[in-house]
């Protein structure tokens, strides 16, 4: 093994080179060590990742929905009841696609017109097997799906009896009544046939309704 030979200025230059690297490395250019860590601080790296955590969203409020069974009789009470407004009675089910389309526009004609309409919701779901309280969940998990904040009704009467009743072949049917109780327009697939050639939709509904309050 070979050793290169050092002189003392050698050794003294090199002690010197240390010296400054320890320095370095203790304190930067102070020369001095950083002061210890409280135990109760955490890494800078930590906090900056907490700082930047995404803090809990706010839960949506809760829209309480009611659901009461009526046979039809009972449903021309409710219908009287709101004499003095407008009232939109929409007659729909959760197995009819064009009905669960729609439906949330009867929720914001509700919303654009406030106390000058009283929107009406009668569930046809009940189909004459079991009973009636059966088909409650299925109706109001729909219900509370869309925010019906709206007077619903479940028909306790089976589909076939009602729809006879109301002179409906099928759902969907959009009852329009003036501020006098008389019906004013009645949107069905008879009516969306003759008159406007095409399925209706709540902009139709809409267009009725700021008629009769000379909108």
């Amino acid at each position: 093994m070979f050793f290169c030979p050092t002189s003392p200025s050698t050794i003294s230059s090199r002690w010197m080179a240390a010296t400054v690297l320890c320095g370095l490395a203790l304190g930067g250019c102070g020369g001095e060590a950083p002061p210890p860590a409280s135990p109760d601080s955490e890494p800078a790296v930590v906090a900056e990742e907490r700082a930047t955590e995404p803090t809990e969203t706010a839960k949506p409020v809760a829209v309480e929905v009611t659901l009461d069974l009526v046979d039809h009789a009972g449903l021309t009470e409710r219908i009287a009841a709101a004499q003095g407004r407008v009232v939109v009675l929409d007659c729909w089910s959760t197995s009819c696609p064009p009905c669960v389309k729609e439906f949330p526009g009867l929720l914001k004609l509700q919303e654009t017109f406030g106390d000058d309409v009283q929107c009406l919701s009668l569930s046809l779901d009940y189909e004459g097997i079991g009973e009636p309280e059966e088909v409650i969940p299925r109706v109001r998990g729909f219900l509370e799906k869309v925010g019906a904040a709206i007077p619903n009704m479940l028909s306790q009467e089976e589909s076939d009896v009602m729809l006879t009743k109301l002179d409906l072949v099928s759902v969907p049917g959009v009852f329009v009544y003036a501020q006098d109780g008389s019906l004013a327009k009645r949107f069905d697939d008879d009516m969306a046939s003759t008159e406007l050639g095409r399925p209706f939709t709540y902009a139709d509904v809409e267009a009725e309704v700021r008629t009769l309050l000379g909108k």
